[in-house]
């Protein structure tokens, strides 16, 4: 990690791979990229990765970004670019398919249940846990 001075503030930060932002410009700037891609999409409505990066000059790898955060979308099955990271199926949006995402909730809760009656849990372990559970119910 080097130190490096934020492009947009000039504020000295720790960056990792050639980031050019501090962590609060970062968000202002994805948040920006977030909008002219979802207003060119909104205007072309099946656009591919490409061609939105060069009209919009949003980076290809910040449009995946978006599109694995699930604030974008691809709109056609045979156009999925992005793969299950559990079981490589072609999905639109997210990290995982509705039916990894099924599992993975079943499995966490199943995990909760089996640790109720056997292990005394930390109040910080319960938490952890908790949130899990919560995320992966909100993804579905």
């Amino acid at each position: 990690m080097e130190l490096k001075n934020c492009v947009k503030c000039g504020r000295a930060f720790g960056a990792r791979d050639n980031e050019e932002y501090c962590s609060k410009c970062s968000m202002d700037h994805i948040e920006e990229d977030f909008k002219k891609v979802r207003d060119y999409l909104y205007d072309h409505p099946g656009a591919d990765i490409k061609e939105v990066a060069q009209a919009t000059g949003v980076s290809e790898r910040t449009i995946i970004k978006l599109l694995k955060d699930e604030r974008i979308e691809v709109v056609e099955d045979s156009n999925a670019l992005l793969k299950c990271e559990r079981c490589t199926v072609g999905i639109k949006s997210g990290r995982y398919c509705d039916e990894c995402k099924s599992e993975i909730a079943k499995e966490l809760i199943s995990t909760r249940e089996s640790l109720k009656g056997n292990v005394d849990l930390s109040s910080k372990d319960k938490e952890t846990i908790k949130t899990a559970i919560r995320s992966t119910r909100r993804e579905r």
